[in-house]
This record gives structure tokens, sequence and C-alpha cells, in this order.
């Protein structure tokens, strides 16, 4: 009797065990997603002190439904974001573009988050490169 018992409960763990274990691998239906068309990261190389420059980041809403961008925060004042501001549908593309105003010298490295109706709800953007210093004589 006691052996029984103790097959039946050592039966139910391991099969409630294994079926926890499973994971489901299909998107949400109720999100959109990003597909980023090129690199997440823009690397500018070495640019002028004193010049801006602007990363455009092109994306395509591969989700079931549309997608809005919610907010684009720059992590510094020093970059400027701007984006898609209507939803954009599924299988049509959109944008988010930020300028960096380069007054500092030295290596940057500056991050971009995306929030919008996608999983995780946020993608992060970089801006990154070198900002040489203007020479007295220019």
């Amino acid at each position: 009797m006691k052996k029984s018992i103790l097959l039946t409960f050592v039966f139910t763990l391991l099969f409630g065990a294994a079926s926890f274990a499973q994971t489901n691998t299909q998107k949400p239906a109720n999100v959109a997603a990003f597909q980023w068309l090129q690199a997440e990261t823009k690397d500018f190389g070495k640019i002028p002190q004193g010049n801006p420059v602007t990363a455009t980041f092109k994306f395509k809403n591969t989700g079931k439904i549309p997608l809005v961008i919610s907010n684009v925060q720059a992590s510094c004042g020093c970059t400027t974001p701007d984006y898609s501001k209507a939803p954009i549908a599924p299988g049509e593309t959109g944008f988010v573009m930020a300028t960096f105003n380069a007054a500092s010298s030295g290596t940057f490295t500056k991050s971009v988050t995306v929030t919008a109706n996608v999983e995780g709800g946020s993608a992060v953007l970089y801006l990154k490169g070198e900002v040489e210093t203007k020479s007295a004589n220019q």
C-alpha cells in the first residue's frame, strides 16, 4: 500500500514538473514588434567638435497590431530625439532619429530608449563615436 502511494506521489510530482518546464515560444498576439532595418548602434567614428550629427534608425512593424511609440528618451540633454508619431500599421515602416550635439571633445556613447507597445515595452538604440577638439587655428 505504501509503495503505491509513493509511486503515485512520485508520478504526480514528475508529471507536474514536466508540464511547468514547457515554454511558450509564440509571440503574444496583442503586441507590435520592432524589426530594425539596420544596426541598432550608429558609430560615427571621429567627428569635429561643434558639428552635430544625426542618426536615423528605420524599423518595420512585424507585429499583428499597429505599433505606437509612446515616448523616446535620450540619455542626456546633448541628444535630441524625433520619431514617427502616427501608429505604424503591421508591415509598414517608421523611424527614430537622434541628433547628437558634439559640443564636448572625447569619446561618447549615448542611448535612446524607445517606449512602445512591443514585447518588453521598449528598445534601446545607441550613438557612439569620438569628438575631436577643434584646433586653435580653425
